[in-house]
């Protein structure tokens, strides 16, 4: 018996092609947080985003099963894009021209930057304000702008990882993280928001 918690991602989804079904249950352990994290910055609806979800890893399944993954990048890269391609599917079908629904006073609590910073508690109260200062600039950023600082800063991806999932250049997601930066610098400046952390 093979030890399974021992292989990578990728290894876990070829071994799950060659018919090891405790390996996707693997998969899908470590990957189901981040995933349905960024399914619902993007949605901004929990009923969407558990249906976007859901739909996103029977493509997983299928697609693994048709042999139409080969281990050449990260798993994690190839399954947000498929994420991806079944949210922008969604909403080509409701005929709307917007990535990001706002929700009721464009909220983003639904992340968490407290893991970013540690000491004592002053510190920890001005870095937490801080955080939700920059959530309410994200929030006004436009919809591509948001969704490159999001898998950037929150997900932690490169940018070939970040172009390949969005299907742009890295050359555009680039250009999409500078006037994302840019555009939140001049709102921070222009509310007299102090984006620093102690």
């Amino acid at each position: 018996m093979k030890n399974l918690n021992g292989m990578t991602d990728e290894e876990l989804a070829l071994s799950y092609v060659n018919g090891d079904n405790r390996a996707f249950d693997l998969l899908l352990a470590r990957n189901q947080s981040k995933l349905y994290a960024y399914i619902l910055f993007v949605v901004h609806d929990r009923d969407l985003a558990d249906d976007v979800f859901q739909e996103t890893f029977v493509k997983v399944i299928s697609r693994l099963q048709e042999g139409r993954y080969t281990a050449s990048g990260k798993f994690s890269a190839w399954l947000m894009r498929i994420a991806h391609n079944v949210i922008m599917d969604w909403y080509r079908e409701q005929k709307s021209d917007r990535i990001v629904e706002p929700t009721e006073g464009n909220d983003l609590s639904n992340l968490s930057g407290e893991h970013l910073f540690e000491g004592n508690i002053e510190n920890q109260y001005v870095n937490t304000q801080v955080m939700k200062d920059v959530r309410k600039i994200m929030d006004n950023l436009p919809a591509p702008q948001r969704e490159v600082v999001y898998m950037r800063y929150y997900q932690q991806m490169s940018f070939k990882e970040i172009s390949e999932t969005t299907n742009v250049s890295i050359n555009t997601a680039l250009g999409r993280m500078r006037y994302a930066i840019m555009n939140m610098r001049r709102m921070a400046k222009e509310h007299n928001v102090a984006l620093q952390l102690d």
